[in-house]
């Protein structure tokens, strides 16, 4: 768990050399992503997990290394090396091989959280909500090893630490010799924290709060390890190991089938890209994480740090963007049905909405510091739950109301029971469009008139209007209309410059990427002059190398000192924006650079250092690999019809 890992040792040669920064945690974009969409972990690229917290992904960690170096983790592989010949994702699928040579030969390493057949066959579940599928997450973090070559020293250490390292554990064997042992927090309130139990065909040691087992392995030889937290059965033999993790790559590749994506040489980007967003999704409720981990800095040893494992409102819209565009309509169906879920109260009845949920639907997500923790790379504050929960921010009524547009478009009918829920997300929307708010960045300076809030406030409206229209709610539809044309009038009065470009809030000439978003929400059309010069503006004055910035810091208030990378996100809504105005050379060429930056993985983090290729924030990003895939199939669907001698600028959902 000490050794050094050199942050730009797999940056591409075209990239700007870092100063050379030598630092015990790896890259964050050199983790591993696992999920049984019910728990999420991290895998370091020298085999150790180094984030994991169960039962759920928003539960206390019981590895948490990637903050602290003493706060937990679960290694394998061979003895006095570190760094692996090669990783991936067996294709089609969340399942990491990772191949390891050493001086006396080869081994292979196979990590997968298990999938398997729907359990609660005997009685219903008590935490699914949603209709159950016929795979169900077996809560066992299974590794398998081959010796494909000569000889190999292994070494595997467990090491939990409960309740983010606050609590320690205590093994004891459980089986008959040496096959399996369990780990329990030493604590007197042990009941509210899960047992952990390891079984292997290895022979396992127990020193203090670690497990341990090392053996020879020769050519043809295969162990397995396996951590489980439920009352589903572990594999007890190599071959039980083997059968499970076929049947969980089976219901991997089953799922992408489910997909569509097109011939092209970026498939490989979009179908990373859903599994992501798949593995972030919360099974049994239909949440959507926004990030599988919590306070991995914005800035490298900063402050900008915040817990993301909760599911925002605001990606509603953007979720049901991307996955309807990939075909995956259960996810988005099922991310819908939280949403509405959260909107009301167990008696149906509409209540306000919040910026943000637990993944169970929990409206109380208070904050607060973990000062035990040394943080990733001595970034501190670590932070759990997100004080941004109770914030005011103006645009959530525009996005649970496209998101509904979005969903109930194609049926072309409003269900009875969302038409009152409808009718108070438009009312709140009327009641509150004139105030200031956060804004979509959630700043936790003062509130200010932000543009992008407007917007949304009219995205509100003219959703509202429409679904109106199908409910066959003439005057509502008539009235809310009008609505939206007032609000937009005030917009176009108040938050555009004497240069025909949006700004980031009333009274002030700061630019925010969030106008990128003005044309993908048909607020005015793509060949508007103020839409072309806004997207132009962003590109070549709000860009860092290249890459797009929320904002300037130095002139917005958003409450933190310390600069910022560059959002992903907003670097492929630029490259949406540019294919809406035209200019598709431009957006292809941005496209294949923000690829390029992909995690060795094809993962993303929330933000890009454009200086060093460094990946920032928290990790893997859900918003990050939306917008990924909108950007993508923009830029196909724009070159297809080139092709053809038919482009029109590629619309993901026309008003």
């Amino acid at each position: 768990m000490g050794s050094t890992f050199d942050v730009d040792a797999h940056e591409p040669a075209e990239r700007p050399l870092a100063v050379l920064h030598r630092s015990p945690y790896p890259p964050i974009d050199d983790y591993a992503f696992l999920s049984d969409c019910e728990t999420t972990c991290l895998i370091a690229r020298n085999g150790a997990v180094e984030w994991m917290c169960i039962p759920r992904p928003d539960s206390p960690s019981v590895f948490g290394a990637i903050l602290d170096r003493s706060a937990g983790h679960f290694r394998l592989g061979p003895h006095g090396h570190t760094v692996p010949a090669a990783r991936r994702y067996l294709p089609g699928g969340l399942i990491l091989e990772t191949t390891w040579q050493t001086e006396t030969g080869w081994i292979v390493v196979r990590d997968a959280l298990v999938m398997g057949p729907w359990h609660a066959v005997g009685e219903r579940s008590r935490t699914h909500r949603r209709t159950p599928p016929d795979w169900d997450a077996e809560h066992v973090l299974l590794r398998t090893v081959r010796c494909v070559s000569g000889t190999v020293e292994f070494e595997m250490s467990c090491e939990p630490a409960f309740d983010y390292n606050r609590e320690s554990a205590v093994w004891e064997y459980t089986g008959k010799v040496y096959e399996e042992a369990t780990a329990r927090c030493r604590a007197t309130a042990a009941e509210i924290h899960p047992e952990l139990r390891l079984t292997t065909d290895l022979r396992l040691g127990l020193e203090g709060r670690e497990a341990r087992a090392r053996t020879r392995m020769y050519k043809g030889d295969s162990v397995f390890v396996a951590l489980s937290w439920s009352d589903n059965p572990a594999p007890a033999t190599f071959a039980e190991a083997a059968a499970k993790m076929a049947a969980t790559a089976d219901f991997w590749r089953e799922w992408i089938t489910t997909g569509r994506f097109p011939d092209h040489p970026w498939r490989g980007y979009l179908q990373h890209s859903a599994l992501t967003l798949k593995g972030l999704t919360y099974a049994p409720t239909g949440a959507l994480l926004a990030a599988s981990t919590t306070s991995l800095p914005e800035t490298p040893r900063g402050e900008r740090n915040w817990d993301y494992r909760y599911a925002w409102v605001r990606d509603s819209t953007f979720a049901l963007w991307g996955l309807y565009t990939l075909g995956l309509d259960r996810e988005a169906d099922d991310f819908f049905s939280f949403i509405a879920d959260a909107s009301r109260d167990e008696h149906g009845v509409a209540r306000p909405l919040q910026v943000m949920y637990g993944v169970g639907g929990e409206r109380t997500l208070e904050e607060s510091e973990l000062p035990h923790l040394c943080g990733y790379d001595e970034a501190k504050p670590v932070r759990i739950g997100n004080g941004a929960y109770h914030q005011s921010q103006h645009d959530i009524w525009g996005t649970m109301l496209d998101s509904v547009y979005l969903h109930v478009k194609s049926r072309e009918h409003v269900p009875d029971s969302l038409w009152p829920l409808l009718k108070r997300q438009v009312e709140e929307a009327l009641k509150h469009w004139r105030q200031p708010d956060r804004g979509i960045w959630e700043v936790r300076g003062d509130p200010q008139h932000f543009v992008s809030s407007k917007v949304m406030c009219w995205v509100a409206l003219d959703r509202g209007a429409k679904l109106a229209a199908m409910q066959n709610e003439k005057s509502y539809a008539t009235q809310w209309q009008n609505m939206a044309d007032e609000i937009k009038a005030d917009i176009l009065a108040h938050g555009v410059d004497e240069r025909g470009v949006f700004t980031q809030r009333y009274g002030h000439p700061s630019l925010d990427a969030s106008a990128l978003l003005i044309p993908l929400l048909r607020f005015l059309p793509a060949d508007d002059p103020r839409v072309r010069a806004t997207v132009l503006a962003v590109a070549d004055e709000l860009t860092e190398d290249g890459l797009v910035l929320r904002y300037r810091v130095e002139t917005t208030d958003d409450g933190m000192s310390g600069e910022e990378g560059t959002f992903t996100i907003c670097s492929f809504w630029l490259v949406s924006a540019l294919v809406e105005i035209g200019e598709v050379h431009r957006a292809r060429a941005l496209c294949d650079r923000l690829l390029g930056f992909a995690s060795p993985l094809k993962l993303y983090a929330e933000e890009i250092d454009p200086h060093t290729g460094r990946h920032l924030g928290n990790f893997p990003q859900a918003f990050t690999h939306l917008a990924q895939i909108n950007a993508v199939v923009h830029v196909i669907r724009a070159e297809e019809q080139i092709q053809t001698g038919a482009f029109h600028p590629a619309h993901l959902h026309p008003s």
